[in-house]
């Protein structure tokens, strides 16, 4: 058994081994193994390690990440597209920006409170308009993931996938989200409405004026909530072995799992 083991260790030095790639050496330690062991139970257990055991090729390995992330799109990103996908969605529900948020409590201590409301809802129904747009250009930088990628997004961090994507598509959303967001605000006259609550904010005696961005703020935070919940959906596929709807999922996240 020895003399079969420093054989098995010395053609995998010579060869560089990888068990993924190389299937003939799996084979031979295979066969070594079995002709070294004791016993036919021994031998059995083998047989049905080998049988159940999963060799993925890179296309594979990469069109099951692939899945992944469509599912991640799917999923959680389709969600925040309908009404009160964000408004009602505790997670990713857009607040007020801190300079604002002075601005809101003086608006309902002096009985405006409705203003106030209304004003936090624009906001969501502009992210939710905007968020649309996110999908094709999630789908296409999915497409250009290289087999690179693809291993260090699976061997990297729990949320190494949704990293991915917020380096290849922020600035493409940030480009499609922001004039969207501006024309939202416009159709249900939001910019009318924050131009009211800012104005009468801005004549209360004593308190430093305010003229926030509204829509940057807004692009920013809806960007944020769109990875978010990517994030919720990677996370999900990581941890549990139920999330993973196909085999393909199954016998690549297998891989992280040892």
């Amino acid at each position: 058994m020895l003399l079969a083991l420093n054989f098995v260790y010395l053609a995998i030095k010579k060869n560089h081994y990888n068990p993924i790639q190389f299937t003939s050496m799996k084979k031979l330690i295979l066969i070594i193994t079995i002709f070294t062991l004791s016993g036919c139970a021994e031998m059995q257990q083998v047989l049905e390690e080998a049988a159940n055991s999963q060799i993925l090729s890179q296309e594979q390995i990469g069109q099951g990440l692939k899945e992944a992330l469509t599912n991640g799109i799917s999923n959680q990103v389709t969600a925040l597209a309908i009404t009160d996908g964000f408004f009602k969605n505790e997670m990713v529900k857009i607040l007020y920006p801190q300079e604002l948020q002075k601005v809101d409590k003086t608006l309902r201590d002096i009985g405006l409170s409705n203003l106030a409301d209304e004003g936090l809802k624009m906001l969501n129904r502009a992210a939710e308009d905007a968020v649309h747009e996110a999908i094709p250009i999630f789908k296409e930088a999915i497409m250009q993931m290289t087999f690179t990628d693809a291993k260090n997004i699976l061997l990297g961090d729990k949320d190494a996938a949704t990293q991915y994507l917020n380096r290849t598509t922020t600035d493409a959303l940030r480009a499609k989200f922001q004039p969207i967001i501006q024309n939202s605000f416009a159709k249900v006259g939001a910019d009318k409405v924050w131009n009211n609550i800012i104005t009468k904010y801005n004549t209360i005696p004593l308190v430093n004026k305010v003229n926030p961005d509204l829509t940057h703020y807004t692009t920013d935070e809806t960007l944020k909530s769109v990875y978010k919940m990517v994030a919720v959906e990677e996370l999900k596929i990581r941890t549990d072995i139920n999330a993973r709807k196909s085999d393909l999922l199954k016998k690549v996240f297998a891989l992280q799992d040892k």
